[in-house]
């Protein structure tokens, strides 16, 4: 609550990234509706549980569907929605939390079938909800409520680990440039694949890290986000990999593959098989 927003109940601590990271995506949405001449009705928002999970009832405007799914489970929740419905622009929210640890076992399927969703992956590097645990962006040695000795593990490096599933769109981004933020997600929702648009979201109560990312002349702090180079080739998967190896956070694509969905090869199935007459069918069961 402010005086500014009297009426406004948020879900969030003031100053979180998720709500730059929520108006990139309602902007994506509405040109993506725009350009597809499709109500905005046909855009499905799968969330996760987390701070992130909150975005699915917090967009404004035309409302999309929403999915308030399980801890982890968004994309065979989205794998279902585009199953039953495939003509659906499929959205997951999720978190570094939630998508990465408990949920990384999902990204090998989704990424070997290039099903046709957009994933939009919120990282703050700890377990904003559940009181600053430590997750597995989380930098090695750090101090949280889980790891009060520092953390033992290596923090997870996700692009690298989205390439070596096969993820065929791969972007990233962070949360203080929302509107060239709304582009890069409506990048995603046109290509037609599994795409996963990985954004620095910081959280203002457990691990603020705008410096970090932004820079500080002030405190003598170099930014760590940078523009990718115009000459970066996103077809080529080994400047990806370069790229997922260097420090710092990319803005922009990282890579693109153009193959074949789920959906275009269970459409080819469809034409090529024979359906069977009401005859055919129970003879099978005759002995």
């Amino acid at each position: 609550m402010s005086d500014r927003n009297p009426e406004y109940d948020f879900k969030w601590c003031p100053g979180c990234g998720d709500f730059g990271v929520r108006r990139a995506l309602e902007w994506a949405m509405e040109a993506y509706s725009e350009k597809t001449e499709m109500p905005m009705s046909n855009s499905v928002i799968v969330a996760g549980i987390g701070c992130s999970g909150n975005l699915v009832h917090l967009t404004e405007g035309e409302q999309p569907f929403g999915v308030h799914g399980i801890h982890g489970r968004t994309l065979p929740v989205a794998f279902g929605v585009k199953q039953a419905r495939p003509e659906t622009n499929t959205i997951v929210v999720a978190g570094d939390g939630d998508f990465l640890s408990i949920g990384a076992e999902h990204i090998g399927p989704a990424a070997q079938r290039n099903v046709d969703v957009t994933c939009v992956i919120m990282d703050n590097g700890v377990y904003g909800l559940t009181k600053g645990q430590a997750s597995p962006t989380t930098i090695f040695g750090t101090t949280t409520s889980s790891t009060p000795f520092g953390k033992l593990e290596a923090a997870m490096k996700p692009f690298e680990q989205y390439l070596a599933h096969g993820v065929s769109f791969i972007g990233s981004h962070y949360s203080s440039r929302p509107r060239d933020l709304a582009k890069l997600i409506g990048e995603a929702m046109d290509h037609k694949g599994f795409s996963i648009v990985h954004v620095q979201s910081p959280c203002t109560t457990y691990n603020d890290t705008f410096d970090l990312l932004k820079g500080n002349k002030k405190l003598g702090i170099a930014p760590q986000v940078y523009a990718v180079p115009e000459d970066h080739d996103p077809t080529d998967k080994r400047a990806a990999e370069d790229m997922a190896r260097a420090p710092g956070v990319p803005l922009g694509v990282i890579y693109k593959e153009e193959r074949p969905t789920l959906e275009d090869l269970q459409e080819d199935v469809r034409k090529r098989a024979r359906s069977r007459t009401p005859a055919e069918m129970v003879d099978t069961y005759t002995i």
